[in-house]
């Protein structure tokens, strides 16, 4: 099976890549805008005898693809403000680049990462399979950008239903190898252990369901495993966790010491969130199911980082 992964640098592309490494003898093609990094990564992981490493320029050129990956977009909340409305574009150059290679190849499957952030709204419930997306058309604001660039990309995946596309929304997720600059809560959180610093934090006992690499791979696994379908999925695990107990444990592992302050600063590229985590198990549908807890994803990963 051969496979090409757009957006090969991005930190969850490269978990699956390794995870890949692993667990099968896939053949890939990775595109990436940065050919350099992504040789320098190859490089010092040992795989460079294992992936073929390609500019954008040279995708499709008579080159057979049975799955196409498409990570590429921006996942640190922060960087995703001050992109601001170019973040239509660069979703939308390399979506278009790949369907119009299933146009051609329609055999080949398509797996896009959408975003959690589609369905819009508040958040103050968790999303299920009857949650309808909300959009303050009226009144839209940056922080909007994001949310309605993944939107407008699954609804064109889904105008197209004779071709094998799955949008898998990525609500939360967490890997040792995550860059520790990011500014999400857990890297916030993560920075204060390594520092000895205190965490501060709000009062708001948000959730969350953070999906870690292992079971990332058995999901997108699923999807590759699964017939031709055209259909969004959303991420999830055994179970969320509220930010309180996550807090209350990374306190009893890994001595974090954190303190309430409600003006404790908070970046998030689409807007506040409660509960930010969703209960539509649809994936299992075409066989996925998770290992872990959110909890349990999480501590794994801090085991694996130096600490």
């Amino acid at each position: 099976m051969k496979i090409a992964i757009l957006g090969a640098t991005s930190q969850i592309a490269q978990d699956l890549i390794l995870s890949f490494s692993k667990n099968q003898d896939y053949i890939f093609s990775l595109f990436s805008r940065n050919v350099e990094l992504l040789e320098k990564w190859i490089n010092s992981e040992n795989l460079s005898d294992k992936y073929q490493i390609q500019e954008y320029s040279e995708f499709g050129d008579n080159q057979k693809y049975d799955v196409i990956i498409n990570f590429v977009g921006v996942g640190d909340p922060a960087k995703a403000q001050k992109m601001g409305s170019d973040i239509f574009k660069i979703t939308e150059q390399y979506d278009d680049m790949s369907l119009d290679y299933l146009k051609k190849y329609n055999k080949t499957k398509y797996i896009f990462l959408s975003s959690g952030a589609v369905y819009g709204g508040n958040y103050q419930e968790p999303i299920d399979k009857d949650t309808v997306a909300t959009i303050d058309i009226n009144n839209l604001k940056p922080t909007d950008w994001y949310t309605l660039a993944k939107l407008y990309a699954e609804a064109k995946h889904g105008s197209l239903p004779n071709l094998s596309i799955v949008n898998v929304r990525v609500f939360n997720y967490f890997s040792h190898t995550q860059d520790m600059n990011a500014r999400f809560l857990i890297t916030d959180i993560l920075r204060a252990i390594k520092n000895k610093e205190i965490f501060k934090t709000s009062a708001d006992n948000i959730v969350r369901d953070f999906i870690t690499p292992p079971d990332f791979y058995n999901l997108v696994q699923a999807i590759i495993d699964f017939k031709h379908t055209n259909i969004a999925l959303d991420c999830y695990t055994k179970s969320p966790v509220l930010k309180f107990d996550l807090l209350s444990k990374l306190e009893d592992k890994f001595a974090l010491k954190y303190t309430v302050d409600p003006l404790a600063d908070i970046i998030n590229s689409t807007g506040i969130k409660a509960n930010y985590y969703s209960t539509n198990a649809i994936a299992g549908d075409i066989g996925y199911v998770p290992k872990f807890t959110s909890l349990e994803g999480i501590v794994q990963e801090f085991y694996l980082l130096d600490l």
